[in-house]
């Protein structure tokens, strides 16, 4: 029974169950699922069936864990996996990308600086779910080099290197909260992460303009990188978040039952951003091509299995658990359904 765990990584014991469980690999025998073009996609049925599978291992495992967690109460022989917070791992330099997210958001109008911080203030920063998985990628690719330098010149380097990827994880984080002020607006959503959200609070107009100074505040730290490679990268992100909701704004009712329309426009609008911030991350490493590209493999197959497991509950959550309306999400696009 515990076979059927492997590829899939539990992200916290917090509740919130949008997280919950992440199926980290949408590949069937070892094929990888290539985005970039829509002759790349499997067929509707294949991908329909790989979906279905998901959602069918997440049933399997979720209730054979919790089964697994009642026997161990009686039998103390029976050896559990440990199971390791990953937030814990990163937990310091997540309150201090909090801290230096508040600084950086900070303008002179008194209105558009509080309307811009409205989403990092203390209690409503979400899962920070993008910024663990790079700080986290960031330790996994930041190995001992042959050569190494005198140790002090490699404390200094390590520091600095470690500094500049954090800059990723706090852009990355500012895209991405910029995207969900924008998507409240364009679905006229009432409440994000508990609380109401900014434009049903301060209004379309001011929301849509923390948008763009968040977006704007990104673009410099992300200039500050000196990085070409990673600027278009991240740049690209951007193009993404626009084509990927324009995607679900004009679906045709052909398009709506296509999954390969639909795990396109998931890619643009979710992992996107995720994947080509994790080889963005690979390469201020000065890792290989190589390296940098399973990088952004791992950040497409995650950032995709979580929006599908995100999608899905749309459905089953409730809106406690979500932080927001349950079918929020599919108000105005009926697509997501075919993913469940």
């Amino acid at each position: 029974m515990m076979m059927s765990v492997r590829g899939l990584t539990r992200l916290s014991r917090s509740g919130y169950a949008r997280g919950r469980w992440v199926y980290s690999s949408l590949g069937i025998n070892n094929r990888t699922l290539l985005l970039e073009h829509s002759t790349h996609f499997r067929s509707p049925l294949q991908s329909s069936q790989e979906v279905l599978g998901c959602r069918v291992i997440y049933s399997l495992v979720s209730n054979a864990l919790s089964t697994l967690g009642k026997q161990a109460q009686f039998q103390s022989s029976s050896v559990v996996e440990e199971q390791l917070d990953p937030f814990s791992l990163v937990a310091d330099e997540l309150s201090l990308l909090a801290n230096r997210l508040r600084s950086m958001v900070v303008a002179e109008v008194p209105k558009l600086a509080s309307a811009a911080e409205y989403f990092f203030k203390m209690g409503v920063e979400g899962k920070r779910f993008r910024p663990t998985v790079l700080l986290l990628m960031a330790t996994a690719l930041n190995v001992q080099m042959p050569r190494q330098p005198p140790e002090a010149a490699e404390d200094t380097l390590s520091r600095e290197l470690r500094s500049r990827q954090q800059c990723v994880a706090e852009i990355t984080e500012m895209i991405h909260v910029a995207s969900l002020l924008h998507d409240d607006v364009l679905d006229d959503a009432d409440t994000r992460r508990g609380i109401g959200s900014l434009n049903y609070v301060m209004g379309n107009k001011l929301a849509v303009l923390a948008g763009d100074f968040l977006l704007s505040r990104a673009c410099v730290a992300l200039a500050s990188l000196k990085n070409t490679e990673v600027v278009s990268l991240l740049a690209k992100v951007v193009e993404h978040l626009v084509t990927g909701e324009t995607m679900q704004m004009s679906t045709t009712s052909e398009q709506r039952c296509s999954m390969e329309y639909y795990m396109q426009k998931t890619y643009y609008k979710t992992a996107s951003l995720i994947s080509n911030s994790c080889k963005a991350v690979a390469l201020l490493a000065g890792q290989t091509t190589e390296v940098s590209i399973l990088a952004y493999e791992y950040g497409k197959n995650l950032g995709l299995a979580f929006q599908l497991i995100d999608d899905v509950l749309d459905f089953t959550g409730t809106s406690t658990s979500l932080g927001k309306g349950s079918l929020s999400d599919i108000r105005h696009v009926f697509q997501s359904p075919i993913s469940f």
